[in-house]
């Protein structure tokens, strides 16, 4: 987080004091801070870059708190795989030497990154 933009940190941390205010400082308040973040920011490598355009970053964001904490959904550390084309993705992958990424889906990819990230 430190090598990201001021925006970033400063999403982040506005987030987080407010969930700390409601729920109290853990897990929940880093969680609830992280989805602020995911939400108009990317990670790309070890840094926050801030999206085109704010939203949901995966499937399990579009999902209600219930089935979160049930983990329905996938998530993607930080990848967004909603607002990202698979070619986007894709390059993305051959720039992080993503083996076997010409045959793989765009979640695929997007799980891929994420590891190499």
């Amino acid at each position: 987080m430190k090598r990201s933009g001021g925006k970033a940190q400063r999403t982040f941390a506005k987030a987080h004091d407010a969930a700390v205010e409601q729920y109290g400082e853990g897990e929940r308040a880093h969680r609830t801070a992280m989805a602020a973040l995911k939400r108009t920011h990317e990670k790309r490598g070890d840094r926050w870059v801030r999206k085109a355009e704010s939203g949901p970053s995966d499937p399990r964001s579009k999902k209600t708190t219930a089935q979160k904490r049930r983990g329905v959904g996938e998530t993607f550390g930080g990848v967004d795989v909603e607002q990202n084309t698979k070619q986007e993705l894709y390059d993305r992958a051959r720039r992080l030497g993503v083996e076997g990424r010409s045959n793989m889906s765009k979640h695929d990819l997007a799980r891929a990154i994420a590891r190499k990230q």
